[in-house]
């Protein structure tokens, strides 16, 4: 597994609309293994065509490349940087981060803060209030002069995460999606002979609508739709074992449903056979909160057999988003044989 290149990619920093440096290291990755365009919203698409003869079938893969984070929205008299978010932020994952603040001049490193009283000077009732978004800020060590001078509203601010490897578990910030984008890069790379035309999208804006996938969805047509995309692992304590969905190291997870769409029975038994057959570790998902790119296509030009296959991940929108080296291995390989066997499904009622 090319380690190097997932801890390139979940380094890298882009939140939604900002994606340039993800699309960069994709369009590298992908550079002499399909036809290359990026469309008006920035979604990366690789047409890798396929050998069969006469008209073939679409199979449009869609991973997101952009990240949850923020931008600034105000910068008060001390300079200190409120925030508008992108994507969706638990206030309670956000305490004492390390950010970069994406400057016309360079990347500025902060610390994000709550604005609150020191915990020693709390009284109880304070301590009870909880915490809100818009108390959070960011201090970059400046005078409120040079932070004016250097931040302009809207730049982009992301967490400042580094990728680290425990055992056979792979964490950093961005695991959403950067993960599944590796996951498409390396299917697409080990694909034998296959005979439909595959579309791998590497999209724009997810985490704040589904939108790039949408757009792509719309233009490219597809008779087949795949998102890969993270699912919760919440194999944790404190978790009911009915609310963990997946566990980690049990393999690639092939999603029924989840809030935004329910996969194509016909392409979830496609899936699962394809498991099965070449004895790839995998588990069912049902995921009652969250949504993918799949769930943006699916409702395209009357309807398109749309799925969704995931990799567990533990600690979900936080900086610490953690995965299994062996349920990504076993998400390529299953990835891999769908491209190969994609033809022969027969997804009509």
């Amino acid at each position: 597994m090319n380690i190097d290149l997932l801890k390139e990619l979940t380094e890298a920093h882009g939140t939604s609309g900002y994606e340039d440096a993800i699309r960069d290291i994709v369009r590298r990755e992908l550079s002499g293994v399909g036809e290359l365009s990026t469309d008006s919203m920035g979604n990366l698409i690789c047409k890798k065509v396929g050998s069969g003869s006469g008209p073939a079938k679409k199979l449009m893969l869609a991973a997101h490349m952009d990240e949850i984070g923020f931008v600034a929205k105000f910068i008060d008299s001390n300079g200190f940087i409120r925030l508008n978010p992108l994507g969706g932020w638990d206030p309670r994952q956000m305490n004492s981060q390390r950010v970069v603040v994406h400057t016309k001049g360079g990347p500025v490193k902060g610390v994000l803060m709550h604005g609150t009283k020191p915990a020693h000077l709390l009284s109880d009732a304070e301590k009870a209030q909880g915490q809100k978004l818009d108390d959070f800020f960011v201090d970059l060590g400046l005078t409120a002069d040079e932070v004016k001078a250097t931040v302009r509203l809207g730049d982009q601010v992301t967490m400042d995460g580094r990728f680290a490897r425990m055992g056979k578990h792979l964490a950093c910030k961005s695991m959403d999606d950067r993960v599944a984008v590796f996951v498409m890069i390396e299917a697409l790379k080990a694909a034998g002979s296959h005979e439909v035309d595959v579309y791998a999208v590497a999209t724009v804006q997810e985490e704040i609508g589904l939108r790039g996938a949408t757009a792509a969805g719309w233009s490219i047509q597809p008779d087949i739709a795949v998102a890969l995309d993270i699912t919760l692992a919440n194999d944790i304590p404190g978790v009911p074992e009915p609310d963990q969905i997946t566990k980690l190291g049990a393999g690639t997870a092939i999603k029924i449903m989840d809030s935004s769409l329910i996969c194509h029975p016909k392409v979830v038994e496609h899936f699962r056979t394809l498991a099965e057959e070449n004895q790839i570790p995998h588990q069912m998902e049902i995921l009652s909160r969250g949504g993918t790119d799949a769930g943006g296509i699916q409702r395209l030009h009357g309807g398109i057999p749309s799925f969704t296959l995931s990799i567990p991940s533990r600690y979900v929108h936080t900086v610490n988003e953690t995965v299994h080296e062996d349920d990504v291995q076993a998400s390529i390989d299953l990835l891999t044989r769908y491209i190969e066997n994609a033809h022969l499904g027969n997804y009509s009622y």
